[in-house]
């Protein structure tokens, strides 16, 4: 989806490279994913999850450095849009509003009285011709009765959070909005370490952001005429949208079956009806059974009904508050040299299986607290180990004592693979001294 959102502007005039803003555990996958488009787009990282309104900022400022003031096109990565020639089409129309200095908002035509959606009321038309309306107001998510009064009324749009304005437009309305945010994002940006991929803002300065949304920050208040804001505007769209943050919306856009179930993996099913299967790693069985989420995977498994998938946040709520780690972690965890998957693990043990890209290498590091025992399955690696360097073929192994300085290496043509044993008194991922690192962690 984060690779489908990126290309879904291919073919634009004018197209630049993408901006990225995403957390810092997920820089690895998030650049990998860009590069595999044949692009090179920067990806800013943010230290802490502050809401979009921040993510918008730092990307703005970034974007209007140098004297640049480009029109930006402001996309979610967890939307689905079926018709990508419609929506080129319209983000063309919006590019053009937003060039003579309004802040723009699609708003979906709806089809049905959904309740999960928040609502824009459309108000004039901005001319003869112009396919866009004033902002007149933002409504909250309503009940199914006043969902059904907003579908008859036909002035009513869902939100889509997508956005189209000039960077130098968005940075003067939070400059009236929310000082506090854009002086908090300048200062974290004031402390920026850049590499080719990588824009770094200071830890400190973003974490005392305040968190908000672009619609509450910003452009709630631009239906309201004041005189020293942007004016907002609202394109209708049709093309096919779907918002799917959450299980219930992705099983409404995907390929059913004669029963109404949209399955992946090794599923079997049984007098089911109405429902989404995800199976990761083993075969999932269901029988008897309508109307429900089923997702299976390493870390986790979750069973829900419809109607329920909203009140997932409440238990990653619980999870972070009881500090079980896979509310933060992965058992599989990507890095720019490849990855890693946690296969097994106990007292004083842990148990890892590797795959190293070809040319790829690890940073020269050490451990205070544990050894490590490698087995290459497929593939070979060059070994580094204190003083000497060793390649370690298929079905051979090499130990690392503790406290060793040592680098693991892909010289090869075709990604290594090898299980990695590791034994000590503590295996937390930050026992890691960096010497020396290819991706500028040391």
């Amino acid at each position: 989806m984060l690779q489908a959102t990126v290309a879904r502007l291919d073919g634009l005039p004018g197209l630049q490279e993408p901006l990225l803003v995403c957390n810092e555990e997920h820089r690895f996958v998030v650049a990998e994913q860009v590069r595999l488009l044949g692009k090179r787009g920067q990806v800013i990282l943010e230290p802490a999850g502050r809401n979009t309104a921040p993510a918008l900022t730092l990307a703005a400022l970034r974007a209007y450095r140098e004297g640049a003031d480009p029109v930006l096109v402001v996309m979610p990565a967890d939307h689905a849009i079926l018709d990508e020639t419609a929506f080129r089409t319209a983000v063309g129309h919006a590019a053009r509003i937003a060039e003579a200095g309004m802040a723009v908002t699609f708003g979906i035509t709806p089809d049905c009285p959904e309740t999960g959606y928040g609502y824009i009321r459309r108000g004039p038309a901005l001319g003869e011709g112009s396919p866009g309306y004033r902002l007149d107001a933002f409504v909250e998510k309503p009940d199914r009765a006043t969902a059904l009064a907003y579908l008859e009324a036909g002035d009513y749009l869902w939100n889509s959070g997508i956005f189209v304005l000039r960077a130098s437009v968005w940075i003067a309305a939070l400059e009236r909005c929310r000082p506090d945010i854009l002086t908090a994002c300048r200062a974290a940006l004031a402390e920026t370490r850049d590499d080719d991929v990588f824009v770094r803002v200071g830890t400190a300065a973003f974490a005392a952001c305040p968190s908000d949304s672009i619609d509450y920050a910003v452009m709630e208040r631009l239906t309201q005429g004041s005189a020293d804001l942007p004016p907002g505007a609202v394109i209708p769209l049709s093309a096919g949208w779907s918002d799917v943050g959450a299980w219930d919306s992705l099983w409404k856009v995907l390929d059913k079956d004669d029963a109404g179930n949209a399955c992946r993996g090794d599923v079997l099913l049984e007098g089911t009806r109405d429902t989404l299967v995800f199976a990761e790693s083993r075969l999932v069985t269901c029988i008897g059974v309508s109307n429900l989420v089923v997702v299976e995977t390493d870390d986790a498994v979750l069973v829900a009904h419809h109607d329920a998938t909203q009140d997932v946040k409440k238990v990653v709520d619980r999870l972070k508050a009881s500090g079980r780690s896979v509310a933060q972690w992965h058992r599989k965890v990507h890095r720019p040299w490849g990855w890693y998957d946690g296969v097994d693990s106990g007292e004083r043990f842990q148990v890892k299986r590797i795959q190293v890209k070809p040319g790829a290498a690890l940073s020269l590091q050490m451990h205070h607290h544990r050894a490590e025992h490698w087995i290459v399955v497929k593939g070979t690696a060059r070994v580094t180990r204190g003083d000497e360097t060793l390649l370690v073929s298929e079905n051979q192994s090499t130990y690392i004592p503790l406290g060793t300085t040592h680098r693991l290496e892909n010289p090869g043509k075709v990604p290594l693979e090898m299980i990695e044993v590791q034994s000590g008194s503590y295996l937390g991922e930050d026992d890691i001294v960096r010497f020396e690192d290819t991706y500028g962690r040391s």
